[in-house]
């Protein structure tokens, strides 16, 4: 990791150190030049006329830059719904969905009648948008629907039209966003989470994140410490391994649930006949890429290549019965046979509300890579290691691992004052949910945040499928309503069995949560 430009954030750092350490309320600025935004009185209002009058939104102000406060300000769009009993309120959970990406301004709403009344009793529910995210001050790089798709296998012929199009999205970023690029991170979010909590008159603030929001959290407590206070970590990011390492794990992750998926469907050939081994059923899957290799198999409208159908399975072989059956549709349609006469619907998840608001169709893209590409120096710079590497993990796995290790829009992109990653090494308390089968972050993730984070817990779900937990019914549900209501972690790391019905078929987003614009689902995000 390169060194010669941490210096310029020494006054960033410097600056976001006075946020926990608060003066009091009448504090002017020039004793803390952050007073202006601390002191903030949000304006609530109904969100919407079609959401319910008590689920309330705000916007408030942040500094772009925190080593310029006085610089130019970003809009933070910030909602609540109030805890259902004032005797028993605690506090304030605040939530985060993923993304990076995602919107979280209706995450209180949608997770309303998903959480126990015990939590909802303690806890106002903060839902936020991130900063360049929806309706905080949103950023937009004007990708078309062609230069938002990155899900890009190796080939040689195709490897310089590859290398154009990042360099054209890093390149439209600049052109479109310029100097607010750089401050699109995760450290400058965790920044802005600590505004909100000063702005709401809170010393603690608790929390719940999912997918990348587990990052995000755990970004806030190694900078703020003193200020986390109940903070579930739910499907994680393995800090060690951002960004390019957890893209990479993807592929990683996919080859043991692929391996599963042949050993659960050869038992039940009876019912699939795809194949009575697992290496046959390996081989049935092959064949229908090398075919579509050779010629585009036209399922249901979609015309998929082998590529198609590579990318398209990594996350549906986390669900063995959902793989069996697409595949058996695909082996159809290979052969020209018309579909099943009964076809589940799959229904997408819904975009979040835009509240009267134009959010730009590339945002959620147009975030990710803000977020990943600024978040950490570690992007290789030279297209050729991106090849190498492609060629490489093509070969290791087979799946994914060229699609993983392809070249990115971060090899192209403005790094000039961008901080180093966060290293996240505490004795933080947090518990960690974690499926044993999960598409986006794999259990291996997981278990790397609960290497970093020494005073946290974790709980397993064996068997557990799908991304993000909490909320899902599942068998982690009872230790993590536990530990925000009373605050207790378990004494010791929690395994428990997920529900037979579920280790076969979950969907990859079991909560309603918003996935990003952009690329459809859960399964391009983390």
């Amino acid at each position: 990791m390169r060194s010669s430009r941490i210096a310029p954030f020494v006054a960033a750092s410097a600056v976001a150190a006075l946020i926990p350490a608060l003066a009091p309320a009448t504090a002017s600025a020039a004793e803390n030049p952050l007073s202006q935004y601390l002191q903030q009185k949000p304006a609530w209002h109904r969100c919407d006329t079609a959401m319910p009058a008590a689920f309330q939104c705000a916007t408030i102000k942040v500094p772009l830059d925190y080593s310029r406060p006085g610089g130019q300000k970003l809009n933070l769009a910030i909602s609540r719904l109030k805890s259902s009993t004032k005797k028993e309120r605690r506090g304030v959970l605040l939530l985060n969905p993923g993304g990076p990406g995602g919107s979280g301004i209706d995450m209180p709403q949608q997770l309303a009648s998903e959480l126990p009344k015990t939590v909802k009793g303690k806890y106002d529910l903060i839902g936020f948008d991130p900063r360049g995210i929806g309706q905080s001050s949103p950023v937009s790089c004007g990708l078309t629907p062609k230069e938002q798709n990155w899900e890009r296998a190796y080939k040689a012929e195709t490897f310089a039209k590859d290398v154009k199009w990042a360099r054209t999205v890093a390149e439209k970023c600049t052109a479109k966003q310029g100097d607010k690029l750089r401050h699109i991170t995760t450290r400058n979010t965790a920044r802005d989470m600590d505004v909100i909590r000063a702005v709401l008159g809170e010393k603690k603030i608790s929390y719940l994140g999912y997918s990348y929001g587990t990052y995000l959290g755990a970004v806030y407590a190694q900078m703020f410490p003193e200020r986390a206070d109940r903070f579930v970590l739910d499907s994680a990011v393995d800090p060690a391994r951002v960004w390019r390492g957890m893209i990479q794990v993807w592929a990683e992750g996919t080859e043991p649930a692929f391996t599963r998926w042949t050993e659960w469907t050869a038992k039940r050939n009876s019912t699939y006949k795809l194949g009575k081994t697992p290496e046959a059923v390996r081989k049935t899957f092959y064949d229908l890429v090398a075919q579509a290799d050779r010629k585009p198999i036209d399922l249901d409208g979609a015309v998929l290549t082998g590529d198609d159908i590579r990318s398209s399975s990594r996350g549906m072989f986390f669900s063995v019965r959902d793989a069996a059956e697409w595949i058996v549709e695909l082996k159809k349609a290979a052969a020209g046979k018309p579909p099943s006469a009964v076809r589940e619907p799959k229904t997408p998840t819904p975009l979040p509300p835009s509240f009267g608001r134009t959010v730009p169709s590339d945002n959620g893209d147009a975030g990710f890579w803000s977020v990943v590409c600024a978040d950490t120096r570690n992007w290789p710079r030279d297209p050729e290691q991106y090849r190498s590497d492609a060629i490489r993990d093509k070969g290791k796995y087979p799946l994914y691992g060229d699609f993983a290790s392809n070249i990115k829009p971060c090899a192209f992109w403005k790094k000039n004052g961008s901080e180093p990653a966060t290293t996240i090494d505490n004795k933080v308390g947090a518990l960690i949910l974690q499926n044993e089968w999960d598409p986006q972050t794999p259990l291996t993730s997981g278990q790397g945040l609960r290497r970093a984070m020494k005073g946290s817990k974790m709980v397993t779900v064996v068997g557990g499928v799908g991304h993000g937990i909490y909320g899902s019914k599942s068998c982690a549900d009872k230790t993590a309503t536990a530990y925000l209501t009373t605050g207790k972690l378990p004494a010791k790391e929690v395994t428990c069995q997920a529900a037979p019905a579920v280790r076969e078929r979950s969907g990859a987003n079991l909560l309603p949560l918003p996935a990003p614009h952009g690329i459809p689902g859960m399964v391009s995000r983390f």
